[in-house]
């Protein structure tokens, strides 16, 4: 690894995931109580031995700024660094990021500074748990140009994701992004046979999709960004039509993989996972532990209360009465007596209010950052800092399957409260 380097793409705007997204990137929106989601991809690479990364970033991009530069601080000594490439006017261009091609384009001088073998390039909306020395392995024993990795999913899955087809030498024959037509799915199928001899058969995974981890010899990806400067879009105007004159392999990746990206659902579901009897992603595991900014929290305080299924990150306060049931409760969280939470997400706080704050939310009449007393919330995502009053009930009552208003986003049933939303007491939703 010492002699790859990195390069992170974290500039998109997140549409998928609004309205956590509204005043943040999607690798700075808050995963598992107390990280984020680019604490994964970074912490992978820590724990695989390549210290040396660039984010690229765009929109919305202040919070994560302020993460890495408070985070990823390596020793004096070594050449270690997470360097955030913001998009910026320069001689050469004043455009913004056009694409992943485009932003790796707008960069090239660090990669032709670089004299590294090989150029390692992540997104930052995945949460699995990978060594790169073993995808590494497969790039060079296999001497191919692009390594692509890749991870068995369900069919319901591959329509949101790009889809693969390879060769029983992992070779990809084919790449389709986001195939929806039953013909284009029955072809993309990976062969009984194949899953079989790889211990698959029995998963009901039946379908490789791109994981957004590319692996490519610096010196083709150099050739492939400056050959068409026109194309923006690294997989579908650069990849698939190499696919016919490069070696591009496929790196398969068998372990817990979930892309959070995609919706609103994706990134609900795999938190509600989380909180299982079964988690399938352990943040603690000694294979790699996930790194993130180190705070000075209390540990978390619960009354009498009952937590059924649930992550508690440090410094939350839970009151007397209180009822949680498979939930994940985000850092600083302050949940009132009588309080009734399920399936719910909390991304937590960013402050502590003093009692003087909450004597003049009182005078103004505004509910203190938190949940109220004696407040109901079921299968909702409530962003952070938000005020939340007493008797409140988030129950999505009327059953919408999507809709959109200045206190609240309901996507696929989902009831998103954005952050900083005040709602007020006994409000119903």
């Amino acid at each position: 690894m010492q002699n790859v380097i990195g390069f992170l793409l974290g500039g998109g705007r997140g549409s998928a995931l609004h309205p956590l997204t509204r005043h943040r990137s999607v690798p700075a929106v808050p995963v598992a109580g107390k990280y984020r989601l680019i604490d994964i991809p970074v912490s992978n690479c820590i724990n695989s031995g390549l210290i040396r990364l660039y984010v690229l970033t765009q929109f919305l991009s202040v919070s994560l700024h302020h993460h890495i530069a408070n985070t990823y601080k390596f020793a004096p000594f070594r050449r270690g660094f997470v360097e955030v490439l913001a998009a910026q006017q320069t001689n050469e261009g004043s455009d913004w990021y056009r694409g992943t091609a485009d932003a790796l384009r707008q960069n090239i001088r660090y990669l032709v500074d670089d004299h590294s073998r090989d150029v390692l390039i992540l997104s930052g909306d995945g949460l699995y748990r990978m060594n790169f020395n073993d995808m590494l392995q497969t790039h060079r024993a296999t001497n191919a140009d692009i390594t692509i990795a890749v991870a068995p999913v369900r069919r319901h899955q591959a329509s949101g994701l790009g889809i693969v087809r390879v060769d029983d030498s992992h070779r990809l024959l084919e790449l389709v992004e986001k195939p929806r037509l039953d013909s284009q799915l029955d072809a993309l199928r990976a062969p009984a046979d194949w899953l079989q001899d790889r211990g698959l058969h029995a998963a009901g995974k039946d379908y490789l999709a791109n994981m957004g981890i590319y692996l490519c010899k610096r010196e083709v990806l150099l050739d492939l960004l400056t050959r068409t400067p026109q194309d923006n879009d690294l997989v579908t105007q650069h990849f698939i039509p190499m696919l016919q004159t490069h070696n591009v392999q496929a790196h398969l990746f068998t372990d817990y993989w979930a892309d959070l990206g995609t919706s609103i659902r994706s990134y609900y579901e795999a938190h509600l996972a989380l909180a299982g009897d079964a988690p399938p992603f352990d943040f603690h595991s000694p294979d790699g532990v996930i790194f993130t900014r180190m705070r000075n929290l209390p540990t978390a305080h619960v009354q009498a209360s009952r937590l059924d299924h649930a992550l508690v990150s440090d410094g939350c306060f839970i009151e007397e009465g209180a009822v949680i049931e498979r939930c994940v409760i985000g850092q600083r969280t302050l949940v009132g007596k009588n309080a009734v939470l399920r399936d719910t997400v909390l991304t937590g706080a960013d402050r502590y209010e003093s009692d003087a704050d909450r004597a003049e939310n009182r005078v103004k009449g505004i509910p203190d950052i938190g949940i109220g007393e004696g407040t109901t919330i079921v299968r909702a995502i409530v962003d952070k800092d938000c005020r939340i009053g007493r008797n409140v009930r988030i129950t999505n009552q009327a059953k919408r399957r999507d809709a959109e208003t200045e206190m609240y986003v309901i996507r696929d049933g989902i009831v998103v409260v954005p952050r900083g939303t005040v709602v007020p007491d006994g409000t119903v939703i």
